[in-house]
């Protein structure tokens, strides 16, 4: 019987360090992201052309880190939109997202090898405080993909007006540095 008990203990050993070593192998680099200083742009409502003030200041930052052959990629947003709203007003956009984007970078045009949109960046700029103040931020997950060795992160917003009749207007950003 003792020697089933030492078996079991045994097995159990080496099971316990087996795990222990995978979680290590396979655990996420510590990533040291580079990022644009951010750009920021001034954008007009095109479906309001009352006497109140209508523009939102949005400025985007995208971030790229590598290890080894993975490029990690993420964009920050943040926004102040005008009170000419109602409060939590959830007919401003018929949508609102930002695209993130890792390239590969070479003469020329930069070709995108992965890209992800994130829609959820619409219902974040239509909420606001109780005085209809609209400040906000909002952060992407991040991204990964393979790259060759100069690769970039790059965002466009993408917004569309509710009742403009124009879809989504395309918003440029400055991408990240190379890593």
């Amino acid at each position: 019987m003792d020697t089933i008990k030492h078996v079991a203990v045994a097995a159990l050993t080496v099971v316990a360090v087996a795990a222990s070593t995978v979680t290590a192998a396979t655990a996420a680099p510590a990533l040291t992201f580079k990022c644009s200083t951010g750009s920021t742009k001034d954008i007009d409502d095109s479906s309001y052309d009352g006497p109140w003030p209508d523009n939102w200041t949005i400025t985007v930052r995208t971030c790229a880190a590598r290890s080894g052959p993975t490029v990690y990629a993420y964009a920050e947003a943040r926004w102040d939109g005008p009170r000419t709203y109602l409060v939590d007003d959830v007919g401003i956009f018929d949508g609102a997202k930002l695209r993130l984007q890792i390239k590969q970078s070479r003469p020329g045009t930069d070709p995108v090898v992965l890209e992800r949109d994130f829609p959820a960046l619409e219902d974040r700029l239509e909420d606001s405080t109780s005085s209809s103040k609209r400040v906000g931020r909002y952060r992407t997950s991040t991204i990964s993909h393979r790259a060759g060795s100069a690769a970039l992160a790059d965002a466009v917003l993408f917004l569309d007006w509710h009742g403009d009749g124009r879809g989504y207007e395309r918003h440029d950003y400055t991408g990240s540095p190379l890593v």
